[in-house]
């Protein structure tokens, strides 16, 4: 079994900044890239970050310059730094993880429950 959790998120003023942490558990083989979305009721979960297992970044436009995504290998873990926050940043935030599991050896995305981030004016 594989398991992603997603910390940090909450209720925060326009402005203000938040950190989003995923840990990802289980019978991990190996994790390729990692990634963050988005989605708020009636729209299509979207992208807003993504990092590979080398560093590599991939930002959608609305967030540049504002998030900043990095992880740290040893521990399996994905972070999410959002500053500047505006109300429209308002959604669940699911962490992604594609890797590969002990069980299968087969590579697949793995999701998170999701946390809410709420941004208030």
């Amino acid at each position: 079994q594989v398991h992603l959790v997603e910390f940090g998120g909450g209720l925060v003023q326009a402005g203000g900044s938040l950190r989003l942490s995923c840990v990802a558990s289980g019978t991990i083989f190996s994790i390729n890239s990692m990634g963050w979305y988005r989605q708020v009721p009636g729209n299509e979960r979207e992208l807003v970050a993504a990092i590979t297992s080398i560093g590599s970044t991939n930002y959608a436009d609305s967030v540049k310059g504002r998030f900043a995504i990095s992880r740290d290998n040893a521990k399996n873990t994905v972070y999410l730094l959002m500053n500047s926050l505006k109300p429209e940043d308002t959604a669940v935030y699911y962490c992604n993880a594609d890797l590969i599991s002990r069980v299968t050896m087969r590579l697949r995305g793995y999701w998170g429950q999701g946390t809410q981030v709420t941004v208030t004016v």
